[in-house]
């Protein structure tokens, strides 16, 4: 489902994308989920190992899609696939799949 996600925006969210994915709880609250996951640290490692490994393997499936910066092509779609999760009923796991435009991505510097 993610990967797909990705997939079908192509060029729209400026590549390369932070993907954020949120999981359980309500709907709204995985959609939250997946907001706040895109405001970790590019670099930083889930602290599950489970959701750390498919944070990785969601990284390298996306990347070999070739849709590359500003979707020109390319090994690099993605820089990084952030994941957050609540707990829920099996029977209702919502997920939810943001992506993070190139132009909202942050970083702090003290002068």
């Amino acid at each position: 489902f993610v990967v797909d996600r990705v997939w079908r925006s192509q060029a729209n969210p400026c590549p390369p994308v932070i993907v954020g994915v949120g999981l359980g709880g309500t709907f709204e609250k995985c959609a939250l989920l997946a907001k706040r996951a895109l405001l970790r640290e590019i670099g930083s490692v889930h602290p599950d190992p489970f959701y750390a490994q498919l944070e990785q393997e969601l990284l390298e499936e996306i990347n070999k899609l070739g849709i590359g910066p500003q979707g020109l092509g390319g090994r690099v779609t993605a820089l990084a696939v952030f994941i957050e999760a609540f707990p829920c009923h099996i029977a209702t796991l919502p997920c939810a799949v943001n992506i993070n435009c190139h132009a909202a991505r942050h970083k702090s510097a003290v002068i």
